[in-house]
């Protein structure tokens, strides 16, 4: 079978190389899945560079989440296990953890359902008690992760400001339906912010970026408000001053969903249930905005990787229909 393999870490588009290699066996409690499609999500690009928190051996192929097929022909939704990542014609995921693909989703959007819905309803829900009628700010409102965060603030009834950088991104996240939009190449972020919200700042801020946007968000939380910080695509991971949320009377909120995975399967599960739900009544639909063949890879993920794409990149196996 064609796989995309890492033999050294690197850059993506440096150090991804297709290979013709056997079939994966699968472990105890593994199957093998037939790849329908392949979402590329940052955490492939760490893991290419070697700066993932879980490094597999060398070689070995990303893609962490995906839209399989089983032995039988049942649509499933997987995170495979590394070294079998998805960005292969076969990969290997743990039979126990497969949920059932929607059927309002086609493949590449199933593809997208998983990590980045999971996040953001865990972040809104559990984490922040998101509430009808809050505000919700997103930071990258228009990329992967934050576009799903923005459609599950508006099935929740939030108020949504999403924050994006570039016109192009401006247009896709009114799209998703975001009542206010900055875009903070062009515009001060938190003072178009105060703006919009009278003053009074955003009750659920929702920070996949860090860096910078982390140091926007202390200065936007509204009283009793709740930073849920969910990753640093920057690059810069911020150090907050714990005297301010003392003195603004706010939260900080950590969120590594794969923790569920260990802790609370069952509620993964019930989220599971609830986005297919949702699906299926039209509240969220993944924004997949390329469709990519299987031997342009390795450019998507490092396109993923520098931060320049929209919406979701999945990859498609061969003969399989865009």
């Amino acid at each position: 079978m064609q796989a995309w393999r890492v033999h050294d870490n690197g850059e993506p588009g440096e150090v991804m190389q297709r290979d013709e290699v056997d079939l994966p066996v699968p472990g105890e409690g593994q199957i093998l899945l037939k790849v329908r499609a392949a979402n590329i999500n940052f955490p492939d690009a760490l893991l290419c560079r070697g700066q993932y928190q879980v490094r597999p051996p060398l070689p070995f192929t990303p893609g962490v989440e995906i839209c399989g097929e089983t032995e039988d022909g049942r649509r499933v939704i997987a995170t495979p296990v590394l070294p079998h990542g998805g960005l292969a014609d076969y990969a290997v995921a743990d039979a126990a953890a497969l949920l059932p693909a929607p059927d309002a989703l086609d493949d590449a959007e199933a593809a997208a359902l998983h990590i980045g819905y999971q996040t953001g309803w865990f972040g809104l829900h559990r984490r922040a008690a998101l509430k009808e009628g809050e505000t919700l700010l997103v930071h990258a409102a228009a990329g992967g992760v934050g576009s799903a965060a923005v459609q599950l603030g508006k099935a929740a009834g939030a108020t949504v400001v999403g924050v994006v950088g570039g016109p192009d991104k401006v247009g896709v996240a009114r799209e998703l339906g975001c009542d206010v939009v900055v875009d903070r190449n062009s515009e001060d972020v938190v003072a178009a912010v105060k703006e919009a919200t009278g003053g009074r700042g955003a009750d659920v801020i929702y920070d996949p970026v860090g860096g910078a946007a982390y140091a926007q968000s202390a200065k936007l939380v509204a009283f009793e408000g709740r930073i849920v910080v969910v990753g640093f695509a920057s690059g810069e991971i911020p150090s907050p001053a714990l005297n301010h949320a003392l003195v603004k009377n706010y939260s900080i909120l950590g969120l590594h969903w794969g923790l569920y995975n260990l802790k609370d399967p069952a509620a993964i599960l019930r989220c599971h249930e609830t986005l297919t739900d949702y699906a299926a009544k039209g509240l969220i639909k993944p924004l997949v905005t390329e469709r990519v063949p299987f031997a342009d890879a390795a450019d998507a993920v490092q396109r993923v990787a520098e931060g320049v794409t929209t919406g979701r990149l999945v990859v498609l196996p061969e003969g399989a229909h865009a």
